[in-house]
């Protein structure tokens, strides 16, 4: 695993709040969406080349979240992205959404499978995906 988690920082907007200017909870979703996708980015990972080349793409397939405070209009937040476990088809991500302030805001576990679109079936995710090192080895 890494030795610190990858961080994605965020700005509240309008559109990621209710009419009260609290976060709706999707919102949550997306933001933690888009620090995986920035993660794999800085990684090297080009997405769509990747799945014009493979066929293959990731897709959550599982997630745990605990809502512990709300994010309010105009909050400044960082989500974190963590690798917890690698499967031959999966990985496990540990991610948090914080305030500058520190205090933490969600907590998660997202399983995301790497899946054949052509057969929309679970496929083993390719050894040369990610550089050597920055993730562990599938567990047996």
């Amino acid at each position: 695993m890494s030795e610190s988690p990858f961080s994605w920082p965020v700005r509240v907007y309008w559109e990621d709040t209710d009419a009260g200017g609290v976060v709706y909870h999707a919102g949550y979703l997306r933001f933690m969406e888009r620090a995986r996708s920035e993660w794999m980015r800085a990684l090297g990972v080009d997405q769509m080349a990747f799945k014009e080349a493979t066929g293959l793409a990731f897709m959550v397939r599982d997630m745990q979240i605990d809502f512990l405070k709300a994010a309010l209009l105009d909050d400044e937040l960082s989500v974190t992205v963590e690798v917890k476990e690698r499967r031959a088809a999966s990985i496990l991500f540990t991610q948090t959404i914080t305030k500058t302030d520190g205090s933490c805001l969600i907590r998660a576990q997202v399983r995301v499978a790497c899946v054949d679109l052509q057969r929309m079936r679970p496929a083993p995710i390719p050894a040369d995906l990610i550089p050597a090192g920055l993730i562990p080895e599938p567990a047996p």
